[in-house]
C-alpha cells in the first residue's frame, strides 16, 4: 500500500525474488509504469471518508500487507490521518487479510536525550508523531492481526538526502546531537527480512548503528557533494535522542548494509 520513494523500489525488490505484488498508487498516470515493472497496480486513494479504487481486489489473494502511507501534516496540508488507517484497517478486516507490516517513523518517540531502544515509551510531541502512535495502535491492538511496526529514521539514498536542504545554512542550532538516519537500502533488506523469517507481533527501530553529530556529517556530506558545508553555532550543548536498532541488530542478528559515515 503505497509505491511511493521506499514503496516502488521495495515493490520491484520482492518481484526480483519471485513474489507476486498488489501495489497502489494514488496517481492514474502511474499505473502504466506499475504495470511495466511487473506490478498488478491498484488505484486506490485512503481518506477521512473512506476508501476510493478497488480495495476488494488489491487485497485479495495476498498473504502480507505493507502499509506505507505516511501522514500529510506539514505546512498547510491537515488530514485525519487516524481515520484514513482505520478505513484501511476495517477493510484488512473484511477481505480476511492476516499478516501486516506498518511503517511508521522514529517520531513517535519525541524529544529526549536518552538512549532510545524498543523498549522506550512513545512521546511524541508533533501532531504526525501523535497519529502515527494512534495509527500504529490501531493494527497492534487487533488481536486478529499478525502485526509488525517498522520505525524508521530520517531516510536518505536516491535523490534524498538532508544536506541538499541545509548546506550553506549559518547559524543552525543543535549541531552537537546525533543523526538518526537510515538509508533506502536497509529499509528495504529490514522489511524483506520480517516477512522471509516471519518476524510477526514486533516491533522494530530502523536507524543505522552510528550516529555522529550533525556538524559533522553534514558538513562531510556537503563537501563529499561540492556543495557549501552549512554552519553550526559554537558552544552548543549536545542533546537529542540517539535511537538504536536494539531488537534488530542484538536479538535478530542484522547486519546493516549501507554505512552512515562519520
Amino acid at each position: 500500500m503505497g509505491c511511493g520513494w521506499l514503496g516502488l523500489p521495495l515493490a520491484v525488490s520482492f518481484l526480483q525474488n519471485g513474489y507476486t505484488v498488489h501495489g497502489s498508487t494514488t496517481s492514474e498516470a502511474k499505473i502504466p509504469q506499475l504495470k511495466n515493472m511487473g506490478i498488478h497496480p491498484f488505484l486506490i486513494a485512503l481518506s477521512e471518508d473512506g476508501i476510493e479504487g478497488d480495495i476488494h481486489a488489491f487485497l485479495s489473494g495476498i498473504s502480507v500487507l505493507i502499509v506505507n502511507v505516511p501522514p500529510k501534516l506539514r505546512g498547510d496540508r491537515k488530514e485525519n490521518y487516524v481515520a484514513k488507517i482505520i478505513s484501511l484497517w476495517k477493510a484488512v478486516r473484511e477481505f480476511g487479510v492476516t499478516k501486516v507490516i506498518f511503517v511508521s517513523s522514529t517520531s513517535v518517540y519525541g524529544e529526549t536525550d536518552i538512549i532510545v531502544t524498543e523498549a522506550t515509551p512513545t512521546a511524541p510531541i508533533t501532531e504526525s508523531g501523535k497519529q502515527l502512535v494512534e495509527a500504529e495502535n490501531t493494527f497492534r491492538n487487533d488481536p486478529h492481526l499478525d502485526t509488525t511496526i517498522v520505525r524508521f529514521g530520517g531516510l536518505i539514498g536516491p535523490n534524498r538526502h538532508p544536506v541538499y536542504h541545509l548546506a550553506g545554512r549559518k547559524a543552525l542550532q543543535n549541531g552537537n546531537d546525533p543523526v538518526n538516519l537510515i538509508h533506502l537500502d536497509d529499509c528495504i533488506a529490514i522489511l524483506k527480512t520480517i516477512v522471509e523469517h516471519s518476524y510477526w507481533n514486533e516491533l522494530f527501530n530502523g536507524v543505522y548503528p552510528l550516529h555522529p553529530s550533525k556538524k559533522a556529517y553534514y558538513t562531510g556530506e556537503a563537501t563529499k557533494r561540492g556543495l557549501e558545508p552549512p554552519e553550526y553555532l559554537e558552544n552548543e550543548i549536545s542533546s537529542g535522542k540517539t535511537i538504536h536498532s536494539a531488537l534488530l541488530t542484538t536479538v535478530k542478528k542484522y547486519r546493516f548494509k549501507t554505512s552512515i559515515k562519520r
